[in-house]
């Protein structure tokens, strides 16, 4: 099994965290052609393409312009699932994990990345804002992030020969994902919260519960699909009525 997130838009660079055999991400090669493609925008230019605070786009120019290469182990590089900082990463929570269930995380969860294409958390990287669906124009033949990366992610996770792929990734970011070509069946959990006499998704709440989902994994080395129709954190519970075997919906 494996389980996909997203990454989050906020990054820290947090006082300790545990000693982990830090690795280095498949596509360093193409990360270093984006950074480069990166360093030619000025802040003015990345606030219009980020649709950001001129704040905003001032640190993310600075990144880009100081960027260093994970292999480089500079003290701003650090291993993906402890650098970022949004709700799903609050949902996982990862410095409640013991170190046999952070080898669980590593082992079965992948980062989809705009600018290192598949991660392990494991993996160093340098604090950048990159969304996979910024509209960059990369080359002449990679009009989008999408296009740059193409079956790159896809071949990559057919190459770990998983039997299943949770999917808890959000749109965005799962559309750099080939569906058509992955040799894994694919099973997308949904989260909804009864609001007003209805079951309906609100996104933070959503965010944090894929979060918790794969944290619940690690906790109960979760394996199977079928296993996976068994989480019950903050509540929530399964749905097989609202469920198919493509999407899991579990609700509270």
């Amino acid at each position: 099994m494996k389980i996909l997130l997203s990454p989050a838009k906020s990054i820290q660079i947090p006082e300790s965290y545990p000693k982990i055999g830090p690795t280095t991400g498949k596509f360093l090669k193409e990360t270093e052609t984006l950074v480069k493609k990166m360093k030619k925008f000025s802040p003015k230019k990345l606030a219009a393409l980020y649709s950001v605070s001129n704040d905003i786009a001032e640190l993310n120019y600075n990144r880009f312009q100081n960027w260093e290469s994970p292999v480089e182990a500079g003290e701003n590089i650090l291993p993906a699932v402890f650098a970022f900082n949004g709700e799903v990463y609050r949902g996982l929570n990862v410095t409640e994990l013991s170190p046999e269930e952070m080898d669980y995380i590593n082992g079965h969860v992948r980062i989809l990345s705009g600018l290192y294409g598949l991660l392990q958390p494991y993996d160093l990287i340098y604090p950048y804002r990159l969304e996979m669906g910024t509209k960059l124009e990369v080359s002449a033949k990679a009009k989008n992030l999408y296009q740059f990366w193409g079956d790159k992610i896809s071949n990559a996770l057919n190459a770990e020969e998983t039997d299943v792929i949770v999917n808890l990734a959000s749109a965005e970011y799962f559309k750099a994902v080939n569906a058509k070509k992955i040799k894994a069946k694919i099973i997308t959990p949904v989260f909804k919260e009864f609001k007003n006499g209805e079951y309906k998704m609100l996104m933070t709440y959503a965010k944090n519960a894929r979060g918790e989902m794969a944290r619940y994994c690690a906790q109960n080395k979760i394996e199977t699909a079928e296993d996976l129709k068994s989480f019950n954190l903050s509540n929530y519970r399964f749905m097989p009525e609202m469920s198919t075997d493509e999407e899991y919906v579990f609700v509270r």
